[in-house]
């Protein structure tokens, strides 16, 4: 293997050109936009030297899949492809997220979303975290009043999802006011690119609570919603 050569992933969809080496074991992958993937030399082949010691390893491990779950945040369709198994022993497999292309720039949001857009006078709410990358993101989601700040919820987004927060209503609103979203963001099991922990306050203005345009058609729900950017493309929008 050398610079310049063609290469596709063995564990997941994707390719491009060698770029360059990291030490002995990672190889920098540049695909269709120019963007550099590290990625262990064992787990990239070069495109037409594919021997049958890698066809029958591709084989093995698709033997061994139980479940593979793909995430559209657009269409929000689901696929699952299940392999024959007595319906009595349990899945203990777990399917790795589907990374997506230009995903590697981190993005995030919390949501808040009318539970019944029709009665936007009297509906309560529901607020979400949203993970628009292919990182996990351990978080956490906190309110403040003064200097004196409460954990409302914790946990780990995983790629490419959204996850529910609470449900609420405008008698609440104003323990929201002030919100702050803490980002740690990583990959499992593969080599990645550091990115800062992210410390994002953010004010939310209750007034918009009120009025129907301040909810939005978007990408993440059939609804329209109330979306407060955290981080965009690894540019974090709300400061500190």
């Amino acid at each position: 293997m050398k610079i310049g050569d063609q290469v596709r992933f063995l564990n997941e969809i994707g390719g491009g050109r060698v770029a360059g080496f990291q030490g002995k074991n990672i190889v920098l992958v540049e695909d269709a936009d120019g963007f550099q993937v590290p990625m262990l030399m064992t787990e990239v082949v070069v495109v037409g030297e594919e021997d049958y010691g890698t066809k029958h390893l591709i084989e093995v491990r698709g033997d061994r899949k139980e479940e593979i779950e793909i995430r559209d945040k657009q269409s929000g369709q689901e696929a699952v492809q299940t392999d024959s198994e007595p319906e009595n022993k349990p899945v203990t497999f777990k399917a790795k997220p589907v990374e997506r292309r230009g995903g590697d720039r981190l993005s995030a949001y919390l949501a808040f979303v009318p539970m019944d857009m029709k009665e936007l006078t009297q509906t309560r709410f529901e607020s979400y975290l949203i993970n628009d990358s292919n990182y996990y993101m351990r978080y956490v989601f906190m309110t403040g009043e003064n200097n004196a700040w409460t954990v409302r919820a914790e946990g780990e987004l995983e790629p490419n999802t959204k996850e529910y927060i609470e449900e609420f209503g405008r008698e609440d609103l104003n323990g929201l006011e002030h919100c702050c979203v803490q980002l740690i963001a990583y990959k499992r099991e593969k080599p990645f690119m550091l990115k800062p922990a992210v410390n994002a306050q953010v004010n939310v203005d209750t007034v918009k609570f009120y009025k129907l345009h301040a909810f939005r058609e978007n990408d993440f729900f059939e609804q329209p919603a109330l979306i407060y950017t955290i981080i965009e493309n690894d540019v974090q929008k709300i400061k500190v």
